[in-house]
């Protein structure tokens, strides 16, 4: 047990690394070849903090271990929302002043709704995964399109719904200015190499982890490598609201979680089918959808910013406390 949590520990660490170096290579490579910020940020940087996710369950479902990349979906979302926005408001109050921001809330939760209309049949097989990964793409370009017809405000007072957002300004901050091109090529290699080495200690460990204490794959995938492969999310979260950018921490959990139900979900379907049992219907997509719904209401702002209080945030980080507690002893 020792050395499978020795494994878990180590593929973690590497995987906040790998992504990080992954993201910035990435980044830098697209900026060099004049691709605007904000379709960096809503698109490889979204990816690049869902790319331990997908990795992981890659590696999990070619190791015949399809349930821990479906735990790893559903427990990345929740903890993402409740754990990751939760300790960054209480670090830093966020407030939500980007006009996009508010037209991605509405398709996170369609996505949602639809991959949960998919697999509650109790079955998540090739035809729902092609159709997820299908959705996927469709994202990606709608996510591009987005970005392409909008400009950057230099502030969020002066943002316009119908022409510029502020969360322009703020990618642009964030994404490395002077990166050579051949540099920026190594770290992505370095990175995704780094992503794949962490992925293949993580899931080993946790397989052996969950053999040792007789849980599924699934409770597994929820509880440790959920949270371990949400790592960067709240680093860059927290980083970011430090920084005054919220729309960056807000943005970087919902591309993430949409991400995560289209990619993560959709890879274990494609390469191994599986049966999903009934407890995800009944403990698991509930309390995923129930803090979809709470970030909805808590960010949205109709017609000024939303925000997420510092009492908010401390909700959301007991609930994922609570539901931590209750995983383990359901």
């Amino acid at each position: 047990m020792t050395e499978s949590i020795l494994a878990v520990a180590a593929g973690i660490a590497i995987l906040v690394w790998g992504a990080d170096r992954f993201v910035a290579g990435s980044a830098a490579v697209a900026r060099n070849l004049g691709v605007s910020p904000l379709v960096i940020g809503l698109t490889i940087v979204a990816f690049g903090t869902s790319a331990p996710e997908v990795i992981v369950s890659a590696v999990a479902a070619f190791k015949g271990n399809p349930g821990l990349s479906v735990g790893n979906a559903i427990g990345s979302n929740i903890t993402n929302i409740a754990l990751v926005l939760g300790m960054t408001a209480l670090v830093q109050p966020i407030t939500v002043h980007s006009a996009m921001l508010r037209r991605e809330f509405p398709v996170l939760l369609g996505i949602m709704l639809a991959a949960f209309l998919l697999v509650c049949d109790g079955e998540l097989g090739r035809a729902d995964g092609t159709i997820l990964l299908a959705g996927l793409a469709a994202l990606v370009w709608w996510l591009i399109r987005m970005g392409m017809r909008t400009r950057s405000c230099p502030s969020p007072a002066s943002s316009d719904a119908a022409s510029c957002d502020p969360m322009g300004e703020e990618f642009e901050a964030e994404i490395p200015a002077e990166m050579p091109t051949s540099v920026a090529v190594m770290w992505f290699i370095v990175g995704l190499a780094l992503l794949l080495a962490g992925s293949r200690a993580l899931v080993w460990g946790a397989v052996r982890i969950a053999q040792g204490l007789g849980v599924s794959d699934i409770v597994i995938g929820i509880g440790i490598v959920g949270v371990g492969t949400s790592l960067p999310e709240l680093a860059a979260s927290i980083t970011s609201a430090i920084r005054k950018e919220d729309d960056i921490a807000v943005g970087n959990v919902i591309g993430s979680n949409m991400f995560n139900l289209l990619a993560v979900l959709g890879l274990p379907g494609v390469i191994m089918p599986l049966n999903i049992g009934r407890i995800v219907f009944v403990r698991d997509f509930p309390v995923m959808a129930a803090l979809t719904l709470a970030l909805f209401i808590m960010a949205f702002g109709c017609r000024k910013a939303g925000r997420i209080t510092r009492l908010e945030g401390a909700i959301l980080v007991v609930s994922f406390f609570a539901y931590q507690i209750a995983l383990y002893s359901y």
